[in-house]
Parts: structure tokens; C-alpha cells; sequence
């Protein structure tokens, strides 16, 4: 089986901005992985929250001419990533729409129930609480006790961001406890499946996908799903959470419908 893996050209750069690195490289590999699915999908309205410029060059790069008019919204709580970003994306006549906000904060309203696709690379590794939300390159990695303080925050924006058809893309870590991200996405109705996984030296990276599944019932006091009437939708989700045990296993899961 052969893969693909990522290009990149950097173009502009700057000491408080997080250079790409593995997560970087992963998240995007998984999007490359997922090409076909995406160019089926024909997001209309696609946003990447809490990254750098690598993405919004990516994202172009990955539709290409089957962009089909997509628009494209970055957002990043560092100023010195947006102006890194809009460098390197006018290097490479790229367009979006570049917001300097924290967790897409003042989105939610503007663009509720619109968003299509979502990708996003938080602040994942486990540090002290001060240390998250500080200005400069920090805010990019510090997540605060296990790497969850943003994560946690900004699952409930990326809900209420997604269409009724809407796929978010997160990068996440071991420290993180992917398996409880996934089952409170499951308790708001979303599917899930690992796209990538990943490790390296310091550490062990999980690229999930979630989607919406409105044959999924969830029990809302134990996160189990209700098992009647088994429709062909809680199949596929019973199948996505038979392929995240098997993951937690140490099984390589790169299958899946969506």
C-alpha cells in the first residue's frame, strides 16, 4: 500500500510562531489520507481554529480546482501567526479569511450550524494551568492538566459550528484520553474513527475524525448507545466504536465509510 505525505514550503516565518512539526505533518497526512471522502463531501465553508499557516496553504493545495468556491476562515489566538500566515498564503495565492481570536471565540453566532469542515490543532500537551492562554509561541502547545483545558473548551464551539454535514478533524495525544474525547463527542451525537496515529520520540499522536449521526442514541448518564432499532446508521456507529477499541488496543485503524 503506498501513502502520501505532505509537502511543504515555507515561506515566512517568526520566533513566536510554532514551526510545523510531527502533529503538523500528521493532521495533515490524515486530510491527504481522507482526499477522496473530502472531495465527495464539497465542503462549502471550511474554518481550521487554533493552527498555523500550514493549513490554509494546505487546504487549498488538498481541494484544488474541485474547491468548487469553498471559502476558508483561519483563526489563531497569536497575531504574529495571522501575519505569518497571511505572508506565506500570499506566496502561494491563497485566500481566506484570517481572524486573530481565542478558540474561534465570537464565531459561534456568525457562523452556527454552517460550518462544513472544521480542522483543528489545539494546544494538546499536558503543562501547569498558568501557562495556558499566554501570549507568544506558548499558546500553541500549553493545554494545561493532561492537555485538556482547551480541548474541553473547544468542543462544545466546534458543535455548535458544524452543519448538520459537518466533519471536525482533531489532533490529540495520548495524555489526552482520546477514548473520553470520543465518547462525549458520542453523547452530542457525533461518529468517530481514528484517521491517522502516530508515533514519535516524544510522543504518540491520534488524528480523529467526528461527523454527525442521527441514528445515533446515546444514554446520556453512561455514554452507551441504545440498541434499538438497529438501523443501518448505528451499525456504521457501532462499527466506528468497534474500530476505536480496537485502536485504544494498539490496532492501526485506518479503515472506515467517512
Amino acid at each position: 500500500m503506498s501513502y502520501k505525505t505532505a509537502q511543504i514550503r515555507l515561506v515566512s516565518s517568526h520566533p513566536e510562531v510554532y514551526e510545523p512539526c510531527d502533529d503538523s505533518f500528521a493532521l495533515v497526512d490524515a486530510l491527504l489520507s481522507d482526499r477522496k471522502h473530502l472531495l465527495e463531501h464539497k465542503p462549502v465553508l471550511c474554518m481550521e481554529g487554533l493552527w498555523k499557516w500550514l493549513c490554509y496553504y494546505f487546504f487549498d493545495t488538498l481541494l484544488g480546482d474541485d474547491a468548487n468556491g469553498a471559502q476558508f476562515i483561519a483563526t489563531d489566538i497569536n497575531p504574529h501567526a495571522i501575519t505569518v500566515t497571511r505572508e506565506t498564503m500570499e506566496a502561494h495565492g491563497v485566500h481566506a479569511e484570517l481572524i486573530n481570536t481565542n478558540i474561534m471565540s465570537g464565531l459561534e453566532s456568525r457562523l452556527a450550524g454552517s460550518v462544513d469542515l472544521l480542522v483543528v490543532n489545539p494546544p494538546y500537551v499536558p503543562t501547569p494551568e498558568d501557562e495556558v492562554g499566554r501570549e507568544g509561541i506558548a499558546s500553541a502547545w500549553a493545554g494545561g492538566e493532561n492537555g485538556r483545558s482547551v480541548i474541553d473548551k473547544i468542543l462544545p464551539v466546534a458543535d455548535k459550528l458544524l452543519s448538520e454535514r459537518g466533519w471536525l478533524y482533531m489532533v490529540t495525544l495520548t495524555a489526552n484520553n482520546p477514548s473520553q474525547i470520543c465518547r462525549q463527542m458520542m453523547k452530542k451525537g457525533y461518529a468517530s474513527r481514528i484517521v491517522v496515529q502516530r508515533s514519535t520520540e516524544e510522543e504518540s499522536l491520534h488524528i480523529i475524525k467526528f461527523w454527525r449521526d442521527i441514528d445515533l442514541e446515546v444514554d446520556a448518564n453512561n455514554g452507551v448507545m441504545n440498541s434499538e432499532p438497529v438501523s443501518p446508521g448505528i451499525l456504521h456507529s457501532v462499527r466506528s466504536q468497534i474500530q476505536r477499541l480496537l485502536f485504544w488496543g494498539g490496532s492501526d485503524i485506518n479503515a472506515g465509510t467517512n
